[in-house]
């Protein structure tokens, strides 16, 4: 049944200044200083669903090398749009093009203008066009802080507010990574204590640089079961490490490049992850965890369930745990999550051009099920601005949408429903993030 719009709501939901809690957007001097086409518009998403249609990787990379006759990367690619264009990603381009540059649809006939408009548009600027004007975006939260990449303090504070990864201290495995935390935190690392001496040492460096909490993206690596490990466990594996010695032949002299595996690993993981939440918390510093669908192809889903993280839930309730992704396909799993746990809140970044559908279904059980003061409603979790605008549009419709059925069906007064569109669209992510809106 399609559903009928409350007009009032659909008036609020439209005028919100949004928060999105989730963005990977490049620099904008990276975008100016790249030619720009319309295969631009494929970094990510909608080119997995590329190779999910079939496309060969070979293929995806041909269609993305700018060298290349547009006309020739349009050949390659057209098979396989009519395909793409019907899943959420495809739509979320569809709605960039529309509402951006004024072409109502991608094909053979318009690829060329989105092309031309797309090279239009790299100038100074842009950003805060699509994401402040277009978007109605006060704030991103801007995820592409990790300890390597730029210094915090060149992060554009009119449109993002940083989170930053330490990821690189929970995971490694070799001496050469070892080095390059030293290199990273500035400190030598010779011992377990040193690791956690450089680890104290960027955590201050992020926080005078003004981040806003902190992101663990591991659940693309390994399974988000972080085990209670002793001290003595965690440096074991610190030392076989460091001694870069071969457990088959312990006699052998130390090789460079021999590590630990990551099941050997878990141990100093599942230990300096702890170490991280604990740092959190005397930061005062949300945690931003990644759950469900993997990004790509071919991943292990089975790792980013989030009832992995209950005994983190359990064990520090004076975190603040963001959890992303609505743990999709596991929705209902973080609904009893954010039912259960007073430190969980629960995060739709991704899920409207996942699914729309899922998105909506979700939200519905969501609002009956998890305070309303712990739901968010939108991320945009984009490399390129463009999606994001058309992922905010998504976002505005399925939650003027589900709102409004809900007063429909008489489970919200028109007023309570205006009042919930506020909070999770704004004020939810504002207050846990403590944002100066």
């Amino acid at each position: 049944m399609v559903a009928h719009i409350n007009p009032t709501i659909a008036h609020e939901v439209d005028s919100l200044r949004l928060v999105d809690t989730h963005e990977h957007l490049m620099p904008e001097a990276e975008r100016q200083a790249q030619p720009l086409d319309f295969f631009y518009l494929f970094p990510h998403y909608a080119s997995s669903d590329l190779i999910s249609a079939g496309m060969p990787y070979a293929t995806l990379e041909r269609i993305r090398d700018p060298k290349r006759p547009l006309e020739e990367r349009w050949a390659e690619f057209a098979p396989y749009w009519p395909n793409v264009r019907t899943t959420g990603y495809g739509k979320s381009l569809l709605r960039a093009c529309q509402g951006l540059f004024g072409v109502d649809d991608i094909n053979e006939n318009t690829y060329l203008e989105v092309s031309e408009r797309l090279a239009a548009s790299n100038r100074p600027g842009w950003y805060h066009y699509v994401l402040k004007d277009k978007a109605r975006i006060d704030v991103s939260i801007i995820d592409s802080l990790s300890l390597d990449g730029r210094p915090i303090t060149e992060v554009d504070r009119d449109v993002f507010a940083p989170v930053v990864r330490f990821d690189k201290y929970v995971t490694p495995t070799t001496r050469s990574e070892l080095r390059l935390l030293e290199d990273w935190s500035g400190l030598s690392i010779h011992s377990l204590d040193d690791l956690l001496g450089a680890l104290d040492s960027s955590f201050e460096k992020a926080v005078k640089g003004g981040a806003v909490g902190v992101k663990s993206g591991l659940a693309y690596l390994r399974i988000l079961s972080y085990d209670k490990v002793s001290r003595h466990e965690a440096e074991a594996c610190f030392n076989r490490i460091f001694s870069h010695l071969d457990p088959l032949r312990e006699s052998s002299r130390p090789s460079p490049s021999y590590g630990l595996g990551w099941a050997e690993a878990k141990p100093l993981q599942d230990y300096m992850m702890h170490q991280v939440i604990r740092r959190a918390i005397d930061y005062g510093l949300p945690l931003q965890i990644h759950t469900g669908l993997q990004e790509g192809n071919s991943n292990v889903i089975t790792n980013s369930n989030p009832t992995h993280l209950v005994n983190l839930l359990i064990e520090y309730p004076e975190a603040r745990f963001d959890l992303f992704h609505a743990g999709y396909p596991y929705t209902s799993e973080m609904a009893t999550i954010g039912k259960n746990f007073a430190n969980a809140y629960v995060d739709l970044c991704w899920v409207h051009i996942i699914s729309p559908f899922v998105a909506r279904r979700v939200l519905h059980e969501w609002l009956e099920t998890v305070p309303a003061n712990k739901i968010f409603a939108f991320g945009g979790d984009y490399i390129v601005v463009e999606g994001a605008y058309g992922h905010a549009e998504m976002a505005r419709d399925n939650v003027a949408r589900v709102l409004s059925e809900k007063v429909e069906e008489g489970y919200f007064t028109e007023d309570e429903a205006i009042r919930v569109a506020r909070q999770i669209l704004r004020d939810n992510p504002a207050s846990l993030f403590r944002l100066p809106l």
